[in-house]
C-alpha cells in the first residue's frame, strides 16, 4: 500500500482538516466519551466502567506523534487513573463539577493558545470549553447544543471508538497518519 493511501476510513471536509492540523493538545471527557456513558456500580459501591482497546491504541499513536493528551472529568474514579496511567496520560484532572477552570490551568501550564487545543465532550457541562478551544468535537449520541457547538461529530460512539477517530483525524491533518500507521504494516512491527 502507498503511503498516500493511508488515510482514515471518513469523510474529512478541508476546514475540519485545517483546525485539526493545529491541534498541540487533546482533552477528553471521561462518561460518554472514553466510555459509553453507562455507570456501573456494584452492591458496595464500587465502580466499573469499560474502555475500548482502540481508542487506547489511538492515543499511544497520538502522543507518539507529538500531541499532547489529557482528560477533564465532573466525576472522581480510581479507573481512570488506572486508564490515564496506562495510556501514558499526564494531564489528569478528576473531580471538577466545573471544567473551565483545569482547561485553562492546563494551557496556561503549557504555554498553549486555545486555538491549538480540542475538547471531547458530550453534554452540556462541557460546553464552556468546547465554545473556547480551536477545535470542539462530540459524538453521536452528544447533547443536542454540544453538537449544535461542534465542529465535529465523529462516526464512531462514544466508548466504541470515538477517541480513536479524533486521534486518526488530528494525525491525518497532520501529516504523520501514514508514518504512525505504516510501522505495523512490516514483519519488523510483528518482533517489537
Amino acid at each position: 500500500m502507498k503511503t498516500d493511501e493511508l488515510k482514515p476510513d471518513f469523510a474529512i471536509a478541508d476546514e475540519l482538516l485545517r483546525l485539526a492540523s493545529q491541534i498541540r493538545l487533546v482533552l477528553f471527557d471521561v462518561d460518554g466519551i472514553l466510555t459509553d456513558g453507562r455507570l456501573f456500580f456494584s452492591d458496595s459501591g464500587d465502580e466499573g466502567k469499560s474502555f475500548h482497546a482502540r481508542d487506547g491504541l489511538g492515543i499511544n499513536l497520538l502522543q507518539q506523534s507529538g500531541v499532547a493528551v489529557g482528560i477533564i472529568t465532573a466525576r472522581q474514579s480510581r479507573l481512570v487513573e488506572h486508564r490515564a496511567r496506562d495510556l501514558n496520560i499526564k494531564h489528569l484532572y478528576q473531580g471538577r463539577k466545573e471544567k473551565f477552570p483545569a482547561y485553562k490551568e492546563l494551557c496556561d501550564d503549557l504555554g498553549l493558545p486555545p486555538s491549538e487545543v480540542a475538547f471531547v465532550g458530550d453534554d452540556v457541562v462541557d460546553l464552556p470549553i468546547m465554545l473556547d478551544v480551536g477545535l470542539a468535537v462530540t459524538v453521536p449520541e452528544g447533547h443536542k447544543l454540544v453538537k449544535q457547538h461542534s465542529h465535529w461529530t465523529t462516526p464512531n460512539h462514544g466508548g466504541s471508538g470515538a477517541a480513536r477517530d479524533v486521534c486518526e483525524l488530528i494525525m491525518y491533518s497532520q501529516d504523520t497518519y501514514s508514518k504512525m500507521m505504516e510501522q505495523f504494516l512490516s514483519a519488523d512491527a510483528a518482533t517489537t
